[in-house]
């Protein structure tokens, strides 16, 4: 049986800026640091996570 989750986008907004804040990163830095692969694997799990929190804001689904 799959599992469904439910969340609004203010708490997905909430989530994402606390992702950010545990890696101590903005959004452009955490980016800039992906796009060269200079991530550690956590904070590559934080960039993973940010990308689908904004792929579901962004109403793609």
């Amino acid at each position: 049986m799959t599992t469904m989750i439910r969340a609004t986008a203010a708490e997905l907004e909430a989530q994402r800026e606390s992702l950010l804040a545990e890696v101590h990163m903005t959004f452009g830095e955490l980016r800039d640091r992906a796009e060269s692969y200079s991530l550690s694997s956590d904070e590559l799990d934080v960039w993973h996570t940010i990308e689908g929190i904004d792929y579901l804001l962004n109403g793609e689904c």
